[in-house]
């Protein structure tokens, strides 16, 4: 089985799931950095899941602190998020996930920069998707 055959049926698979199991939108399957017109490792997935994902631990300090926080709660607002479907036998290494993040496109922003996160899909033989969060680098723990 070909290489890209092979990230192209998991791309396929996680992308039914967000759509159709957790009512994702905007969904898009890329086999390119739309910004970097670069080949991408294997094929991603962005799109727009039905509420945020992850609040930085300093992002809900500052939500706490200031007044743009009604009724306490944190704002929930989601944003893009990028998915890299992968299967429970592949092995990767720091060194793989490191040429993911560098191949990601910029995000539009006040201060463009790569994202900092993706969400990892990991397909179990049992069809199951579990999905993870893996940040880039080190992520302060939440002060409490």
């Amino acid at each position: 089985m070909a290489e890209a055959d092979h990230g192209q049926r998991l791309a396929d698979t996680v992308l039914d799931n967000l759509k159709y199991q957790h009512d994702w939108t905007e969904l898009q399957l890329l086999t390119h950095s739309p910004t970097k017109s670069e080949t991408l490792i294997r094929p991603m997935i962005s799109g727009l899941p039905p509420r945020r994902l992850y609040v930085h631990p300093d992002d809900q300090i500052a939500m706490v602190k200031s007044s743009a926080v009604p009724n306490g709660k944190i704002f929930d607002t989601p944003e893009t998020e990028w998915v890299l479907p992968t299967h429970i036998s592949e092995k990767w290494t720091l060194k793989s996930f490191a040429a993911v993040f560098d191949s990601l496109p910029v995000q539009p922003s006040p201060h463009p920069e790569r994202p900092k996160r993706i969400v990892l899909a990991t397909i179990h033989d049992d069809s199951t998707i579990v999905y993870y969060l893996l940040h880039d680098g080190i992520v302060k723990p939440r002060q409490n």
